[in-house]
């Protein structure tokens, strides 16, 4: 019949806790068995060999007719042939030992001890007494008398680790722990495994890796109702974001047709009417509101499904071709952009997301910049650091926090007649962010600002 399998994490935790349990009292009750020490019954074999010592004792001394004289005679036979492990004692009937010396050794003391707990012929016992021992007792003839025989043997068995571990609780009880933490560690490592698998999830997620995970669908209920609400969190998120991101895709693509049909009166109005500054401002005001629908398509385009397509890919490919770009454009502008070396690492990312994270940064440094602009790049441990810089006019240290808001626009000249949407700054720091990394600005050595980005990295 094959039992049920337990499903629920408390009914499995009750179970192996039991199941530890009975193992720990089954040990606590059979470990007293095998001490020594406790009374307990003769094995057959030396049963077998203490009836022939006997046997033979009686036909030995079958006519002697003093019990002293046979107690002289036992304890050289006993000793003869050297075997010097056997000795033979004798009790009369009413458990008194019988001896010739006047000085007992441990082993009589050891004796009374034991006839005084076992005198019953029809159960002989044995137990042992330091390394001697004892068992009996042995009907005998000896001396035309009735005698109780006993047999002391040296004994070196068990061994002596488990002795200490009867006479010492402390010591026992380690002895148990060491053979119960196995079973708890793997007790504990069968219940943390959907716990863990359930942690790295949560970290791609936090790494925005919105992915279901099947396997967090399985073990233990408690587990598998876990695993199956943050699964559908997931999807949820997913399809949030997705349904976000085509909302601003949808408006940015509806606001183009009232621009266009805006656009289209001011030109029939500038050829009814001619020039004049009223429709001059009219057509700029028009330009840059193009401008700004093209940057929010721009970025709703790449933010579309962006958290599904990662990939790690290495960071020389990446932003090499870039690089190369950036530092032409420079020249062109009469600029010099230096890079650093390209660290040898690999980066989870959205490629065209975070190139143009990146880009918007250089090319705003490269704008900006009057002769130098420079470009580090170091990866550190687990995390990628670039550094943009230029010695242009620089950013006001109390508008630093506020460059990277969606249309804000500098009080100074460096974005006064830029003609700039505000947006550019804005798309980089959502995508840093979306790549689970974090941008900040400061003012930079050479004089002008400072843009600094932190990604984490992949470690393959």
């Amino acid at each position: 019949m094959r039992l049920p399998k337990i499903t629920s994490l408390y009914g499995r935790i009750f179970a192996i806790f039991w199941f530890t349990m009975c193992l720990v009292i089954l040990a606590v009750l059979a470990l007293p068995h095998f001490d020594p020490r406790k009374p307990r019954d003769i094995p057959p074999p030396y049963y077998e060999r203490m009836l022939e010592v006997r046997d033979r004792a009686e036909r030995v001394f079958a006519t002697e007719q003093s019990i002293e004289s046979v107690l002289h005679h036992l304890e050289a036979w006993s000793h003869r042939g050297g075997d010097n492990r056997l000795r033979l004692f004798i009790t009369d009937l009413d458990g008194n030992v019988i001896t010739t010396d006047r000085r007992p050794d441990f082993s009589y003391k050891a004796l009374r001890n034991f006839v005084t707990t076992i005198d019953n012929p029809q159960n002989p016992q044995q137990r042992l007494y330091g390394r001697t021992m004892i068992s009996g007792p042995l009907p005998v003839r000896l001396a035309k008398g009735d005698y109780f025989l006993y047999v002391g043997t040296r004994w070196s068995e068990p061994p002596h680790f488990l002795i200490q571990l009867f006479d010492h609780p402390l010591r026992l009880l380690l002895a148990v722990m060491l053979v119960s933490t196995p079973l708890l560690l793997w007790l504990a490592w069968a219940l943390s495994q959907p716990a863990r698998r359930l942690e790295k999830a949560a970290q791609r997620v936090a790494q925005g890796v919105f992915e279901i995970d099947p396997e967090l669908e399985k073990g233990t209920s408690e587990f598998r109702q876990a695993g199956a609400s943050f699964n559908q969190m997931v999807e949820a998120v997913n399809m949030m974001i997705s349904r976000q991101q085509r909302l601003l895709s949808d408006i940015s693509h509806e606001l183009r047709s009232p621009l266009t049909r805006l656009r289209m009166a001011q030109a029939l109005a500038r050829r009814k009417l001619g020039e004049s500054s009223d429709l001059t401002r009219i057509d700029t005001e028009a330009q840059r509101l193009e401008q700004m629908i093209g940057k929010l398509l721009e970025l709703s385009s790449m933010q579309v499904d962006s958290h599904l397509n990662r990939q790690a890919q290495p960071l020389s490919s990446l932003c090499g071709e870039l690089l190369e770009d950036s530092q032409f454009e420079a020249e062109q502008m009469g600029k010099v952009l230096s890079v650093s070396t390209i660290p040898e690492c690999f980066i989870v990312c959205h490629p065209e997301l975070l190139m143009s994270a990146l880009e918007n940064v250089i090319r705003n440094a490269i704008h900006y910049g009057e002769h130098q602009i420079r470009v580090s790049l170091d990866a550190k441990a687990d995390a990628l650091l670039i550094q943009v810089e230029d010695d242009g006019e620089g950013v006001p240290d109390d508008e630093l926090d506020s460059i990277f808001r969606p249309f804000y626009r500098v009080s100074t000249a460096r974005d006064r007649h830029s003609g700039g949407t505000g947006l550019g700054l804005a798309i980089t720091e959502n995508a840093i962010r979306q790549h689970q990394g974090s941008v900040h600005a400061a003012r930079s050595a050479l004089g002008g600002l400072l843009v600094e980005i932190r990604l984490p990295l992949h470690v393959k």
